[in-house]
């Protein structure tokens, strides 16, 4: 910080003198301060009970535990050391007691299940840095109708990861950096971009075999990227259910937003079917709009000794309609029972918003699920379920629950 002595002039003195003075002073002012950023995401937790969740007891937490026992499958083969991932602290080995004392309970039995959450975790109530509310949105599994060949009407196609892609873990080579990821090609020794979706769909990927089955609709192809998976039917009747295999590594950007801030959608009316009916009704600028989200998904075949349980999340285990929550994994880990406080579209479009008030369970993510409080709620596979997911864009508040056992930093615990 520059320090001067004081100055002093004549008033006769010229006027050249004077405004050279004034500007030696000036030099010697403290810069201006730049107004501070917003604050960076943090996750904070304080301890809660019970008695504190909204709808607590009325739930049927034996649905909430289905989705704990099969996240439990992942957590138990893993090494006791290995960290359970996310803001919180802990490993796998102070999960595994909860885990073992959940495989042999009767899941029908609601209030022993109730009993089960109540005897081996905590409730902690989450915020970003002491903001509890958060958005909270929907999705669902869509169906598309393909081909194995490109035909009359199945022109768009989805592919399988490349074999060229490479995603790093950042995490991996910087503490600071954990739960980032970064997705490229190795290009002379180098990791360079992916290609874009707009390179992709104009042929980046050509003549590489990477096709896995060929679409009817550029639309509906881009709303399973979205979603992440989906159910295939062919024209024989045989229907295979595909999933998230890989992404290009580019953002994701919400082409509801662009539609907003271009004034074609009303801020209270972004909605899946309110995009939906945009692109339809303007086919010339839809691909345009489409390719302004950069990111591309690649999908694979999903086991079909699971097909009949649900599409599989990033845990790796099918997802439960309405208790499967997509999360950011920066801040919670997979498999956390989550206590979810909020609200969601009636199916009727013409019917208020009712309460939501359930326990859930966090088995996948996605590009879009960014932040401490932030929350992608699986609805199930049916007309229904796209219905309300699309329209589903509201805010809320969550509890995590944690291993009583676990020893967890928080304000007032």
């Amino acid at each position: 910080m520059p320090r001067c002595r004081p100055l002093g002039f004549s008033f006769v003195a010229p006027l050249a003198g004077i405004i050279a003075v004034l500007a030696l002073l000036a030099g010697c002012a403290p810069p201006a301060r730049e107004a501070p950023g917003p604050a960076a995401d943090r996750l904070v937790l304080a301890a809660a009970n019970y008695a504190a969740l909204p709808g607590w007891a009325a739930d049927s937490h034996g649905e909430a535990l289905v989705a704990l026992v099969r996240s439990c499958a992942k957590i138990l083969p893993q090494p006791d050391t290995r960290p359970m991932g996310g803001a919180i602290p802990g490993t796998m080995a102070d999960w595994k007691p909860a885990c073992e004392a959940a495989g042999g309970l009767d899941v029908t039995d609601h209030e022993a299940a109730r009993r089960y959450f109540e005897t081996w975790f905590r409730p902690y109530a989450a915020s970003n840095n002491g903001a509890p509310e958060g958005l909270f949105t929907g999705y669902f599994e869509p169906e598309l109708k393909g081909a194995f060949a490109p035909a009359d009407g199945y022109a768009v196609a989805l592919y399988a990861k490349p074999p060229d892609l490479v995603t790093v873990d950042l995490g991996a080579f910087r503490e600071a950096l954990r739960g980032q990821r970064v997705a490229g090609r190795v290009d002379d020794g180098r990791l360079v971009p992916y290609p874009t979706r707009a390179e992709i769909d104009t042929g980046a990927l050509a003549g590489k075999r990477l096709e896995l089955v060929w679409v009817t609709d550029a639309v509906d192809a881009f709303f399973l990227h979205i979603q992440g998976s989906g159910r295939v039917v062919f024209e024989d009747g045989d229907v295979r259910r595909i999933g998230y295999a890989a992404t290009n590594g580019h953002v994701y950007h919400a082409i509801g937003r662009t539609l907003l801030e271009r004034g074609e959608l009303p801020r209270e009316n972004v909605s899946m079917q309110s995009i939906r009916a945009w692109l339809a009704r303007n086919p010339g600028k839809a691909a345009a709009l489409m390719r302004e989200n950069r990111s591309y998904v690649f999908f694979r075949w999903l086991d079909e000794s699971t097909s009949d349980l649900g599409p599989l999340g990033a845990q790796g285990v099918p997802l439960s309609a309405r208790r499967s929550l997509a999360v950011d994994r920066r801040f919670v880990p997979l498999g956390t029972p989550i206590w979810l406080v909020a609200s969601a579209p009636d199916p009727d479009p013409t019917w208020s918003d009712w309460r939501l008030r359930r326990l859930v369970v966090a088995q996948d993510t996605g590009g879009a699920i960014r932040g401490p409080v932030r929350g992608d709620l699986f609805w199930g596979s049916s007309a229904r379920a796209a219905e309300v997911a699309g329209r589903m864009k509201h805010t809320g508040r969550y509890y995590l629950l944690l291993p009583r056992s676990l020893e967890v930093v928080a304000p007032g615990g």
